[in-house]
């Protein structure tokens, strides 16, 4: 089993997780899971990123993974939210790099979790995250 944690800003650090696109984004990303062997796990967005815990098949490199699920998100959000893209100045959604790591199955998987689901909140952020220091 391959478990990856992703964090991809959006372009210019603009701040546009909104709760309306993060709901579309969640939808988005199931869609992609039903045509893709791409099983998002937990999703967590923080105003001006997102952290991804996804699990997927071996024969998709953390780089093809990224590529779908960027291409596909920034697509439909575009779609959706038309403010999104104005925010943009109508350029890109995503920035063109990310972060990646795997992510221990029996280690720090269940770590990783809180930290994904616990996006946007500052003050379990910050308790979290002076833990997870030790762990990296």
């Amino acid at each position: 089993m391959l478990l990856y944690h992703y964090v991809c800003p959006s372009k210019y650090r603009r701040v546009v997780f909104s709760e309306t696109v993060d709901a579309s984004l969640k939808e988005v990303c199931l869609e992609i899971s039903y045509r893709y062997e791409i099983d998002f796990i937990e999703i967590g967005t923080d105003k001006d990123h997102v952290h991804f815990l996804i699990q997927s098949v071996p024969m998709y490199s953390p780089t093809k993974i990224i590529q779908v699920v960027k291409s596909i998100t920034a697509k439909e959000i575009f779609k959706k939210h038309p403010e999104v893209k104005k925010q943009l100045w109508g350029g890109e959604f995503w920035t063109k790099g990310f972060y990646v790591n795997t992510v221990g199955k029996h280690g720090n998987e269940s770590t990783i979790r809180e930290y994904v689901q616990r996006q946007g909140r500052a003050t379990e952020y910050k308790k979290l995250h002076s833990q997870q220091l030790s762990f990296f």
